[in-house]
């Protein structure tokens, strides 16, 4: 965000606020802490991924101090598409602007999050990778975490399941239904010692799976 141009500053604010009102209006999103309380703590919450409205949904429940510290994880070709997206990807969320492509990037990617990382950030990631648009309840997790982990080893890893964004807006439907979106925050993970990337990234994904609703056979 350019911090010498105070109105753009004041226009993020007002359309962060506004993306919370919209989101809790149009889903009554809520927040379930359990396991962990929602203190002011440098985590990485990683969550399950079916709708393009994942991430507005957990940035939308944190408190405004936890908010305010977490930056989202987004794919650059989807938040640079237009420059409304490019605004509020950039400066309301404050994204880490991932390229997908790697025969185009010239930057690492992980060497973006971990620079984030560094700065204090906590970071909002889909472990997944790509939406999971199939019958099985998660797809399987990417390195990502697991080298998250790796290079800072104190900050939580916190689960976050989604539970029914993709049932109140289902693809194709312009209204959405009346149910309630419920954002479920677990105990923190960390990388155990000799822990290979594999038995953990089996671990976080069953910590994951562990948050969703019962009634719905482990899918959101």
């Amino acid at each position: 965000m350019d911090k010498t141009n105070p109105l753009r500053r004041a226009l993020a604010r007002l359309v962060g606020h506004a993306i919370t009102l919209f989101a809790r209006f149009i889903t009554a999103v809520r927040a379930d802490w359990r396991g962990i309380e929602p203190v002011r703590r440098q985590r990485v919450y990683f969550a399950n991924h079916t709708s393009n409205g994942d991430m507005p949904m957990i940035w939308s429940v944190l408190p405004p101090a936890l908010r305010r510290d977490t930056r989202p994880v987004a794919a650059a070709d989807y938040w640079l598409r237009n420059r409304l997206r490019a605004f509020v990807g950039a400066e309301v969320f404050r994204a880490v602007l991932i390229d997908r492509r790697p025969e185009a990037r010239s930057e690492d990617p992980m060497a973006k999050i971990i620079a984030a990382l560094d700065e204090g950030a906590s970071l909002i990631i889909f472990p997944e990778g790509n939406r999971n648009m199939g019958t099985n309840p998660l797809l399987p997790f990417k390195a990502g975490l697991y080298n998250i982990g790796r290079a800072h080893p104190r900050v939580d890893l916190v689960p976050a399941w989604i539970a029914n964004l993709n049932t109140i807006m289902p693809k194709g439907e312009v209204i959405p239904l009346p149910l309630i979106c419920t954002v479920t925050f677990g105990a923190p993970l960390h990388i155990g010692e000799g822990e290979d990337k594999d038995a953990f990234l089996a671990r976080a994904a069953a910590a994951l799976l562990a948050l969703a609703p019962r009634q719905s056979g482990g899918a959101a």
